[in-house]
């Protein structure tokens, strides 16, 4: 009786060794993986150079929106969407001038920079960078009136300077 077992048993093994691996291969074809797919961040800082217009910083910005947006494409291949704030500094002030949100199959059909953008419209005058040819030049005939201090305006606290600034929402060029 003990040798009817013993074949039983290595009968038994072999069953479902053989079968195990037609098993995996059936459940893996019928509900493969999930796969994963992530959304990179990228925040990128350009410096204004001296004399530089705002027309020509917001070209250099796209220039280097798109330069991060094919290279986080390009480096990782479970990218699915791309999110680039690029900010330029002036004069000590950091202001993000732009936002670059794409996904892959945007970005492969066309890779324009402007097309996928949004641009902060208050960042030229954030950024100290206001038209000329806006100012009125005419007399002022109304007395000045005293400012009021901002509900923007923090008030420093022991050898702390601290100005904050509010940011509006995003708005499409």
């Amino acid at each position: 009786m003990p040798s009817i077992v013993h074949k039983i048993r290595r009968g038994l093994g072999l069953f479902l060794l053989a079968s195990a691996v037609p098993m995996w291969l059936t459940i893996e074809a019928i509900a493969p993986q999930v796969v994963q797919a992530y959304t990179t961040r990228v925040d990128l800082s350009l410096d204004r150079l001296p004399e530089e217009s705002y027309q020509s910083l917001l070209t250099r910005a796209e220039a280097i929106a798109r330069a991060g947006a094919q290279r986080s494409f390009d480096k990782d291949l479970l990218v699915t969407d791309v999110s680039i704030i690029v900010s330029v500094q002036n004069q000590g002030t950091v202001v993000p001038v732009m936002l670059l949100e794409v996904t892959r199959p945007q970005w492969r059909s066309q890779p324009d920079t402007r097309r996928w953008a949004t641009y902060f419209k208050v960042a030229r005058t954030l950024l100290f960078l206001g038209n000329s040819s806006k100012i009125n030049n005419s007399p002022i005939t109304k007395q000045p009136q005293a400012v009021q201090p901002s509900k923007f305006l923090k008030v420093p606290e022991k050898n702390q300077s601290t100005l904050s600034v509010p940011i509006p929402p995003p708005q499409k060029r």
